[in-house]
């Protein structure tokens, strides 16, 4: 798995943090988990809106996009919902 594109999950989280760390630091550990099941599994997932990606549902505001290959799982946005995409 590669890294984060972008500010991938840590700049939601860093967002959230000032609110509430705790929930930022669920949240994160969160993802953390899901995505790392992605190399098992990298078909799981919905297909994305953007041709070529696709999204793993973390929570029901928190998407994760990504795309996957033979060799790679690469993430690339973690997006709030609410957060226009593509």
């Amino acid at each position: 798995m590669e890294g984060f594109g972008n500010r991938g999950p840590a700049g939601d989280c860093r967002l959230l943090s000032d609110d509430n760390p705790d929930a930022a630091l669920s949240l994160m550990d969160e993802i953390q988990g899901k995505v790392a099941q992605l190399p098992a599994h990298p078909k799981r997932c919905r297909p994305g809106r953007v041709e070529g990606t696709r999204e793993l549902v973390v929570r029901p505001n928190y998407i994760v996009v990504y795309t996957e290959t033979v060799l790679a799982v690469t993430v690339l946005r973690v997006l709030h919902a609410a957060q226009m995409w593509p």
